[in-house]
């Protein structure tokens, strides 16, 4: 059954894993990603290395991304967004990756009873080709979906 945007506003903000679809070559690709919601501007925020998925979504920055929280399969809800990718540099780059770290260490301390230091600890990316690129998702759209018996 369709949940209400502010459940599924929820199910962003209490998540911090997710799998993100973008279109590469008129193929959609979804691959994970570790994310965090920024209620400040409805955005999503997250990081990686330069390859294919910012090339593909610096050309088509239509994306969407889903968030499940899965008990059992008969007892599920997901979050999905429909966004437009920005890229982001400098000062607003390093103000974003600081929020991000510091939200998901928020989230792994309140569902995981566990306490991260270094952004290392939740992210397996590692940068030998340069400096992480900083994105957001513009979030243009938010369903949400849920099923319980």
């Amino acid at each position: 059954m369709d949940i209400s945007v502010s459940e599924s506003i929820t199910i962003l903000r209490d998540n911090y894993k997710g799998h993100l679809a973008y279109i590469s070559d008129d193929k959609p690709y979804v691959i994970p990603i570790t994310y965090f919601f920024d209620p400040e501007d409805n955005s999503i925020i997250s990081y990686t290395a330069a390859g294919h998925k910012i090339d593909a979504m610096r050309k088509n920055a239509a994306v969407s991304i889903v968030v499940e929280q899965i008990e059992s399969m008969v007892n599920w809800e997901s979050a999905q967004v429909h966004g437009t990718f920005e890229e982001l540099e400098g000062s607003s780059a390093k103000q974003k990756l600081h929020l991000f770290t510091e939200g998901i260490k928020d989230i792994i301390k309140q569902k995981e009873h566990k306490s991260v230091e270094f952004i290392n600890e939740f992210s397996s990316k590692s940068y030998t080709r340069g400096n992480p690129i900083v994105y957001k998702i513009n979030i243009l759209e938010v369903t949400g979906k849920r099923r319980e018996t």
